[in-house]
């Protein structure tokens, strides 16, 4: 039994809706302990400050997250290993491997410390809301600057496990994340506080790291500290690494600035905030970063050969698939807003207020489900090109409309009691205390929007690309997603209407009942229209994704 699941996890996976489906359902069980972990956050704190210091404390780590991994990620790495490997054989990958990690250990150290000792000075300025915790909040900034560098050694690891195909093994590691977030949800935060919520987070990111490590050890890309490092090889690698750092820096400097004005509003704004926007992350993780990930090495190849033809049929089939998902899910999950936080969230101190409040944010931040997974796919496929300048200039750009748009919509919201009724009416929060907390997830959908916007402009010229074939799968989506919202809603409003509402299970039985209804129409209605999709998908399940050819760890 274990040799076999061993064999599983080991296994090779090639072809796109092979690898995407399997990303997709680790994905899904990885965001299924997610939600486990929010509803215990939510059952032990509510919307309250103890979370909202939990949660801003992420910020400065996020980011630097997001700096530290982008160098050490496959989408950076690849071209230069491949490169080394072509010209002086395997051995050579692990070297540039080597190199990276070695002067990436020692540029974080340096950076990691600084930010570490500076806590105290900054973390007033940015969270000017927390008032007499700040000495706290910077005590669990410092705690969680070992997450980044855990994550980021994880993300090396990923370069290897990426390049010789073991998706299920990268796809292991998120799980593993989670369950130690869990751990010291449980566990530690009875004993050691806030402290020990926090110390979860670090063994969870040490579980990300450790599940890939007996592979990579084995393989021919093995790699570890060496004494000499190419400088000249490094300054490459920046050349390239930076702009993409600084693209993937933006949402998370953005999303900074409005947890920074979250928590000048309301009590319990920052949780409301943070809870909404990682569960419309759900069915982006499922959708777009599977994808995103599984079409990126074989987009990378295809331009490598030159092979533009087979790119954009590449890019264009992935577009399809993620436009085919995602659009449906939009209008399922508008309608059924209030059950979808009620049953993953609401217990124990998360009250009825937090529940509509955080229900409307999911709706507004939904709507861009379909843009921010077009984007995770048209960002790697610039980075497959060797453009990194192009998108960094672009979410710049939107960036700043999203935290213009932010302080603008505030103001106008705090001054326009008719603007108030508007949302309060429109959402369904009459009587619900901190709703001025709608306008920051407004502000970060219209900036999504305008990004997917302008990129997609610029790839037509960069790519030589025509997105007409779309069209007709965008209004098909459209159908089935109005013909999913419309089945849902009918059976909330006719068939379950009389269902106990005030117990969980009555919830969860009219929203999974609405659910199903909504998901038969949708199905019902790519059916009928002929989407060539659904044959795509059948076929990929035919050819038995979990029985693909298995290929054992490698042995040095």
């Amino acid at each position: 039994m274990v040799k076999r699941v061993f064999t599983f996890v080991y296994q090779e996976v090639r072809g796109l809706h092979q690898a995407a489906y399997i990303l997709a359902l680790f994905a899904f069980g990885s965001q299924i302990l997610a939600v486990i972990r929010d509803r215990l956050l939510a059952h032990t704190f509510g919307a309250g400050v103890e979370l909202d210091l939990y949660y801003a404390a992420f910020r400065i780590p996020d980011l630097l997250f997001v700096l530290f991994a982008s160098v050490l990620s496959i989408y950076v790495l690849l071209p230069f290993v491949d490169r080394a490997i072509a010209t002086e054989g395997a051995p050579a990958g692990g070297r540039v491997l080597s190199e990276v990690f070695t002067a990436s250990v020692w540029l974080y150290v340096i950076v990691a410390g600084a930010l570490a000792l500076l806590a105290p000075w900054y973390v007033p300025q940015l969270f000017p809301g927390f008032v007499g915790q700040h000495a706290e909040l910077a005590t669990l900034l410092q705690i969680l600057l070992l997450q980044p560098f855990l994550l980021g050694l994880s993300s090396l690891c990923g370069v290897v496990t990426q390049m010789n195909h073991r998706f299920i093994l990268y796809a292991l590691s998120p799980l593993l994340y989670n369950v130690g977030i869990i751990v010291g949800i449980v566990f530690l935060y009875p004993v050691l506080g806030l402290a020990g919520l926090v110390l979860g987070v670090v063994l969870g990111a040490l579980g990300h790291l450790l599940v890939q490590v007996p592979f990579v050890v084995r393989s021919e890309y093995a790699f570890s500290a060496v004494p000499r490092i190419n400088w000249s090889l490094m300054k490459q690698v920046l050349t390239v690494s930076v702009p993409r750092a600084l693209t993937l820096s933006v949402n998370q400097i953005v999303l900074l600035v409005l947890i920074g004005m979250a928590s000048v509003m309301v009590a319990g704004s920052v949780s409301v905030f943070q809870f909404a926007f990682n569960l419309q992350s759900v069915p982006l993780a499922i959708i777009g970063m599977s994808y995103s990930v599984a079409a990126f090495p074989t987009l990378s190849n295809l331009f490598a050969k030159s092979d533009h033809d087979g790119f954009n049929r590449q890019l264009l089939t992935a577009l399809r698939h993620i436009i085919f998902w995602s659009v449906p899910i939009i209008g399922l999950v508008v309608v059924l807003r209030a059950q979808i936080v009620r049953v993953l969230l609401g217990s124990g101190a998360f009250d009825w207020g937090d529940t509509r409040l955080t229900a409307a944010m999911l709706a507004i931040f939904v709507v861009s489900l379909v843009a921010q997974a077009i984007l995770l796919l048209l960002i790697r496929a610039f980075y497959a090109r060797g453009k990194t300048f192009l998108p960094l200039v672009v979410a710049l750009g939107s960036g700043a409309v999203s935290l213009g748009l932010a302080y603008v919509l505030r103001i106008l919201y705090v001054d326009n009691l008719a603007l108030q009724q508007y949302l309060d009416d429109l959402l369904r929060l009459r009587d619900v205390l901190g709703a001025e907390v709608l306008v920051l997830a407004l502000a970060f959908v219209l900036g999504q929007f305008i990004q997917l916007f302008v990129l997609l402009l610029v790839s037509v010229r960069s790519f030589a690309i025509s997105y007409r074939p779309l069209l007709r799968l965008v209004t098909e989506s459209v159908v089935a997603c109005l013909a999913g919202a419309v089945s849902a809603y009918a059976t909330l409003v006719f068939v379950v209407d009389g269902v106990n509402q005030e117990t969980f299970l009555g919830i969860m039985i009219q929203g999974a009942a609405a659910g199903l209804m909504g998901l038969v129409a949708i199905i019902l209605a790519y059916a009928v229209v002929g989407a060539p999709e659904l044959r795509e998908i059948y076929r990929s399940f035919q050819t038995k994704i979990l029985k693909t050819d298995i290929i054992a760890p490698q042995d040095e």
